[in-house]
């Protein structure tokens, strides 16, 4: 009995092999479920982030954010400098209260829903006087080196539709996200192809969905000369 048992025994050297390649192969599958979890926030946080995509100043948002600091300080609100956290509901800041009614109905209509959903709508820029929005298209000329160029991220002050109170910048990504989908259904949309963060008013699409956008303000008929 005892050689026969010596017989079956598993020799030390292979069992100690097993542990090993036991070992190795939970070593392999733990990094494989760290690089997984990598590249899934990896491809979530590139969908969309304020911190890379260009502001309508044409400069980073951390950039666009110092910019509008300055602005505060040389126009004030009363030209519709928006201060840090300010939501749709902010009545007492005229960036928000001078938008069109329409639009600022919506905005707060979707932002309701929204917070369900624990989104909520902070705004970096809303209305704008004609002072402000050619401030901020002098700076889009500097940024770039040309009007032209400048043109594709700030309009005219006369064609602005920040002037008119007929847009609003949304400030954060997963507010801009959440309007991504379901904008449509309060009538918001994301006009510009290039500014993922520019939303007007499209009352039809409610019922037919948002128009195509364009690539870029240059090529909206509204903002064309003449």
């Amino acid at each position: 009995m005892a050689d026969s048992r010596r017989a079956h025994a598993t020799p030390p050297r292979i069992r100690l092999r097993r542990i090993r390649a036991v070992g190795l192969l939970l070593v392999i599958a733990t990094f494989a479920a760290a690089v997984g979890n990598q590249l899934l926030a990896s491809s979530s946080s590139t969908v969309w982030s304020l911190s890379t995509a260009r502001s309508p100043t044409g400069a980073p948002r951390s950039e666009e954010r110092r910019l509008r600091g300055e602005n505060r300080s040389l126009l004030g609100e009363a030209d519709g400098a928006v201060p840090d956290h300010t939501t749709v509901f902010d009545d007492g800041v005229p960036g928000i209260a001078n938008l069109d009614p329409a639009l600022l109905d919506a905005l707060r209509e979707a932002a309701t829903h929204a917070a369900y959903d624990r989104v909520e709508f902070f705004v970096d820029s809303g209305w704008r006087s004609l002072d402000y929005q050619k401030r901020l298209l002098d700076q889009a000329i500097l940024t770039y080196g040309s009007r032209e160029e400048a043109a594709r991220w700030v309009a005219t002050p006369k064609s602005s539709a920040h002037v008119s109170g007929d847009a609003v910048d949304i400030g954060r990504s997963n507010a801009a996200s959440w309007l991504s989908m379901h904008g449509a259904e309060y009538g918001l949309c994301q006009i510009y192809d290039n500014e993922p963060w520019h939303y007007e008013l499209r009352p039809e699409a409610i019922d037919h969905g948002c128009p195509v956008m364009y690539d870029d303000p240059t090529h909206d008929p509204r903002t064309q000369p003449g």
